[in-house]
């Protein structure tokens, strides 16, 4: 695949890529070390909660979906990073043995009035389980290289 710049993408473009495979171990060691709560840390203390066992921290999920996003980046890429995301949202518990995919929307895109290099885009991402439920959306922003910059 061949380097994409600013220019090379079109508002309403949607593509679906990843496969993450969420095990119980994983669930755990990254509850341990960033969100011990116990619903992430045990199935027990996730089943006396709402959650029905044990479920992965939110924050879990979006290192997952980050995986996912740099796995299907090309190895020349334009990207210039991000300075944020917006409305990130957690509708469902995500369990082990789920399958995780992302869906990326762009819903908009904006040159740079001050840096003629760049471009920024505007996705909307679900990440989305086996079951074609939505467990997480965002809005993340993206800058880009502009072609000939």
């Amino acid at each position: 695949m061949s380097t994409m710049y600013f220019e090379d993408f079109e508002v309403g473009a949607c593509q679906e890529y990843g496969r993450y495979e969420v095990t119980k171990e994983e669930i755990i060691e990254f509850a341990s070390r960033y969100d011990p709560q116990p619903f992430h840390l045990s199935e027990e203390a996730g089943k006396a909660m709402h959650f029905g066992g044990l479920c992965a921290s939110g924050w879990h999920t979006c290192a997952m979906a980050m995986n996912m996003t740099v796995a299907n980046m090309p190895a020349e890429s334009a990207a210039l990073g991000s300075p944020g995301i917006d409305e990130l949202r957690w509708t469902k518990p995500v369990f082990p043995g789920d399958v995780l995919r992302m869906k990326s929307t762009i819903v908009g895109k904006r040159e740079s009035r001050s840096r003629p290099d760049m471009g920024t885009l505007f996705l909307e991402n679900e990440v989305i389980n086996q079951n074609d439920e939505t467990v997480m959306t965002f809005k993340p922003i993206v800058m880009y290289k502009r072609r000939g910059h």
